[in-house]
């Protein structure tokens, strides 16, 4: 990897608070330590959790962070946190930038999908990522046998640049395009 300033985007001291990203139904908080060793220890769900999360990706994710702890600064992982319920329904994240671009992935758990999250997720992630310093780019890739992740980067703003035999690969520079009507036009930081 270039050198690109990944310890001043994606790593940040333990003290500095990081702050929430929200948009009108959902809020995007770094996730709290405690609860990512809760996930990879496997602990019994905690009560602000919706009822089928962590999901498998947010294992992944939590596994992610604890070998990478400092990928939870601000340009770093996040839970997608239901403002109505305060229920956490997924994580978005993004990761180490390379030559100024930077990937993020993202997930919501069955029993909240279908609502449009995801794409409100992405697209407040991916616009603020385009304000790290040097980000000139978001991307990301999905599996061709999942459509419905593909339409999410498209809803949020993505366009689709290539694709193999298995991955298409979507991406996005600044300024992010205002997504479609169905979710807010961009994230806002909590003070």
């Amino acid at each position: 990897m270039a050198d690109s300033g990944v310890d001043s985007i994606c790593h940040v001291p333990q003290e500095t608070p990081v702050s929430d990203l929200t948009t009108d139904r959902l809020v995007l908080r770094s996730w709290p330590t405690d609860e990512v060793a809760a996930v990879v220890a496997g602990e019994s769900r905690l009560p602000h959790w919706a009822e089928d999360f962590p999901a498998e990706g947010d294992r992944v994710i939590a596994g992610f962070i604890a070998e990478h702890p400092g990928t939870l600064g601000p340009y770093g992982q996040r839970q997608i946190i239901e403002r109505a319920t305060g229920l956490v329904v997924g994580a978005v994240g993004l990761f180490p930038p390379s030559d100024g671009t930077i990937e993020f992935g993202y997930g919501v758990v069955p029993s909240r999908r279908g609502r449009g999250y995801a794409s409100e997720a992405a697209h407040a992630v991916a616009a603020f990522a385009l304000t790290a310093p040097g980000i000139h780019t978001v991307s990301a890739k999905v599996e061709l046998s999942n459509p419905a992740s593909a339409r999410v980067l498209e809803k949020a703003g993505l366009t689709r640049v290539s694709a193999d035999s298995e991955m298409a690969h979507f991406q996005a520079t600044a300024p992010l395009p205002e997504p479609s009507p169905h979710f807010p036009p961009s994230p806002q930081r909590a003070s």
